[in-house]
C-alpha cells in the first residue's frame, strides 16, 4: 500500500512542490534578509547625512553657538541614547557636543579624522559601544571650513528587527514546509475542474454583478468547504455595498431637500425689496454656500454611481484635439490673471469614443488645479500624443508640487494636502477625473519632475498624466 502511494503522481507533484518551494523560500529569505540589511544601513547614512546638512545651514545662518544649541536639541528630541552630536577641530579637540552621558565611551577616531582632513570625503563606520551589547552607526563629516561634525545612531532597534525577522522567518517556513505538503498532497488528488469553476465565477463578479455563486460538490470536503466560504464571503460583500449604495443615496438625499429649500428662502428674500441690506448679504451668501454643497453632493454622487457601474455616460467618436484646445482656451483668462503662460503641444486630429462631457469634467478639473496651484509667472504645460494602443495627456506645472507619499492619497475623497488647505476646493476633484478617466478603461497618476523625484521634496512642480486606450478610428 505505502509502495503504491510512493508511485503515484500526487505523491511525486507533492515531493516536487514541496520542495521548489521550499528553496524559493529559502532563496528569497536570504535576498530580503541582505536587503533588508542593506536598506536600514543606507536609510541610517541618509539621516545621518541629513544631519550633516542640517548642520552646515545653521553654521552658515547663526554660526557655532547655533550648532551647538542645534546639537542639544536634536538629541533630546530623537533622544539621547538614540542619537548623538560632537562638533571637533581637525586636531581632534571637541568644542560642543550633545549630552554624552550615554555615549561617553565613544570616541573621537583620530584615523578617521585623518582620512577625512586627506580625502575631504564623509567617513561612515560601524562601531560597538563599550559596555554594551549594541552597535552604532557613526559618520564623520565637515559642516564647516575647520569644523567637523561627529555624529551616530544607535542600531539596537534594526538589529532587534533583524533577529526577529530571522525567527519569525524560521518557525513560518517550517509551518509552510508542513503545510505545503499536506495541501499540496489533497489538492493535487482532487479534480482541477471544480477550481477552475470557482475561478470562472470569480472573474464574473463586478460592482454591478455581486449575484454569481459557486456550486458546492456536496461532498462535503475541504473544496466544499471553501466553496461554502467563499459563497458567504459574496453574501457579506454584497450586503455591504447594498449598504453603502443606500447610505450614500440617504445622505445625498437628506442634504439635498434642505439645502434646496434653503436656496429658495434666500432667493425669495433678494426678491423682496424692503428687505434691508444685511439680509440681501446674508442671503447671497447662504446662495453661494447652498451651490457649492449642491455640486460637492452631486460629484459625490457622480462617483458613487460611477464606481458601481451605473454611471450615465454616453459613448461616441469626438475629437480629444479640439476638446483639449478648447479647454486651454476657456481657461486662458484665469491663467491671465496669475500671468501664468500655458503651453499647448496637442497632436492634431485625435478622434477617440468617450462621453465628451465627462471627459472635458476631467480635464478641466485637472488643470484648473495646475493653474489654481501654481504662483503668479509661473508654466503649465499640456502635452498631448496617441501612440498605437493608447493617448497620452500630460498636464505638468511649477507650482508648489506634491510629496511622493502622497502621489495616490490625494486621488481619495475629500483628502487634501497641508499645502492645498488654504485653496478653496472640496477634495474631490482628482477623485472624480480618476473615476471619469477609468470609466473610460484609462488611469490618471501624477509624478514629479525629474528633479523633484530625486530630492523626493515638494516644491517642484507636479506632471498628471492620464492615460487613455485608441485605437485608429479613421482607419475603422
Amino acid at each position: 500500500m505505502m509502495y503504491k502511494i510512493f508511485n503515484t503522481i500526487a505523491f511525486r507533484l507533492t515531493i516536487w512542490f514541496t520542495g521548489i518551494f521550499t528553496i524559493c523560500s529559502g532563496v528569497t529569505f536570504i535576498l530580503f534578509y541582505f536587503l533588508a540589511i542593506q536598506t536600514i544601513q543606507t536609510q541610517i547614512d541618509q539621516q545621518l547625512l541629513e544631519n550633516v546638512s542640517k548642520f552646515s545651514t545653521i553654521i552658515r545662518r547663526n554660526g557655532l553657538m547655533g550648532a551647538r544649541e542645534l546639537a542639544v536639541v536634536e538629541a533630546q528630541a530623537a533622544g539621547e541614547k538614540v542619537i548623538f552630536f560632537r562638533l571637533v577641530y581637525p586636531t581632534g579637540e571637541v568644542f560642543a557636543s550633545s549630552h554624552m552621558s550615554y555615549w561617553k565611551h565613544v570616541h573621537v577616531s583620530k584615523h578617521i579624522l585623518t582620512n577625512l582632513i586627506i580625502n575631504k570625503n564623509s567617513v561612515f563606520e560601524t562601531v560597538q559601544i563599550p559596555l554594551t551589547q549594541q552597535k552604532a552607526r557613526i559618520l564623520y563629516s565637515y559642516v564647516a571650513p575647520n569644523v567637523i561634525l561627529q555624529t551616530g545612531i544607535a542600531m539596537d532597534f534594526y538589529s532587534k528587527f533583524l533577529s526577529a525577522f530571522k525567527k519569525v522567518f524560521i518557525g513560518a517556513m517550517g509551518f509552510i514546509i508542513i503545510f505545503s505538503a499536506v495541501s499540496g498532497w489533497l489538492l493535487i488528488r482532487k479534480a482541477l475542474s471544480n477550481v477552475a469553476t470557482i475561478t470562472k465565477t470569480a472573474q464574473n463578479i463586478t460592482g454591478s454583478n455581486l449575484e454569481a455563486r459557486v456550486a458546492g460538490t456536496g461532498n462535503k470536503d475541504e473544496l466544499d468547504y471553501l466553496v461554502i466560504t467563499f459563497n458567504s464571503m459574496l453574501d457579506r460583500i454584497e450586503e455591504l455595498v447594498k449598504s453603502i449604495r443606500e447610505m450614500s443615496d440617504n445622505i445625498a438625499h437628506d442634504l439635498k431637500t434642505p439645502i434646496t429649500r434653503i436656496r429658495g428662502f434666500a432667493e425669495l428674500t433678494l426678491i423682496h425689496e424692503e428687505n434691508l441690506e444685511d439680509y440681501r448679504i446674508m442671503a447671497s451668501n447662504t446662495i453661494e454656500e447652498s451651490d457649492r454643497l449642491l455640486d460637492m453632493i452631486n460629484t459625490m454622487l457622480v462617483i458613487s454611481r460611477a464606481e458601481a457601474g451605473e454611471g450615465d455616460f454616453e459613448f461616441k467618436k469626438i475629437n480629444l484635439s479640439i476638446m483639449i484646445r478648447d479647454a486651454c482656451d476657456l481657461f486662458a483668462p484665469l491663467a491671465e490673471d496669475k500671468n501664468i503662460k500655458i503651453v499647448q503641444t496637442i497632436e492634431e486630429q485625435i478622434l477617440i469614443v468617450a462621453d465628451i462631457k465627462m471627459l472635458q469634467r476631467a480635464f478641466s478639473n485637472l488643470l484648473d488645479n495646475a493653474i489654481k496651484y501654481t504662483p503668479e509667472n509661473g508654466k503649465v504645460s499640456v502635452l498631448v500624443f496617441k501612440g498605437n494602443q493608447q493617448v497620452t495627456i500630460k498636464i505638468e506645472d511649477t507650482g508648489i508640487g506634491i510629496a511622493p507619499e502622497y502621489f495616490e492619497k490625494i486621488f481619495e475623497r475629500f483628502y487634501r494636502a497641508e499645502s492645498s488647505r488654504t485653496s478653496v476646493g472640496t477634495g474631490l476633484g482628482l477623485s472624480l477625473a480618476r473615476t471619469i478617466v477609468r470609466q473610460h478603461n484609462g488611469d490618471v497618476f501624477v509624478s514629479s519632475p525629474q528633479s523633484g523625484r530625486q530630492s523626493g521634496q515638494p516644491g517642484k512642480g507636479s506632471i498628471f498624466v492620464v492615460k487613455l486606450p485608441y485605437s485608429n478610428l479613421e482607419v475603422i
